[in-house]
C-alpha cells in the first residue's frame, strides 16, 4: 500500500512539473501587442536612435524610424502580419535620413509573416527584419 502511494505521489509530481512550462511556452509564442520592438541594428553615425515599432491589438501601429515617426495600421495573424503606414514622412529630417526612413518603411510594408523566439521577433518579407522585445 505504501508503494502505491509513493508511485501516485511520484506520478502526480511528474505530471505537475511536465505541465508547468506549457503556459510559459504558449505565451512566448504569441505576438507581443503593446510592447516596444527595437530593430536589431546599430544606430546610424551621429545618432543614438534605433528604429522601434509598437503594434496594439486594435491594429494601431507607431513606427519610430531612423529620424521620423509615423503612424500606421497592422493586421497580425497567427503567423502573418501586414503593416501599412497611414501618415506621410515628415520633412524635418535631412535628405539622407528621409531616404533611410523611406527604405525602412518600404521593408516594413513588404513583410507578410512573423515568428517569435523568446525576445526576438522576426518580420518576414523580401528581407527579414529582426526586432528585440524591450523587457526593461
Amino acid at each position: 500500500m505504501l508503494s502505491l502511494r509513493r508511485r501516485f505521489a511520484f506520478y502526480f509530481a511528474l505530471g505537475f512539473l511536465a505541465a508547468t512550462p506549457l503556459p510559459v511556452l504558449a505565451s512566448d509564442a504569441s505576438f507581443p501587442f503593446g510592447s516596444a520592438l527595437v530593430l536589431d541594428a546599430p544606430p546610424q553615425p551621429g545618432s543614438k536612435r534605433v528604429p522601434m515599432i509598437e503594434i496594439e491589438e486594435s491594429g494601431d501601429a507607431s513606427l519610430y524610424l531612423w529620424c521620423a515617426s509615423v503612424r500606421g495600421s497592422a493586421k497580425v495573424g497567427e503567423a502573418t502580419i501586414s503593416i501599412v503606414p497611414t501618415t506621410p514622412l515628415p520633412s524635418q529630417c535631412s535628405p539622407d535620413q528621409i531616404s533611410r526612413d523611406a527604405d525602412l518603411l518600404t521593408q516594413l510594408a513588404q513583410v507578410s509573416g512573423w515568428r517569435r523566439q523568446g525576445d526576438e521577433i522576426d518580420l518576414l518579407g523580401a528581407e527579414t527584419l529582426r526586432f528585440r522585445l524591450m523587457t526593461n
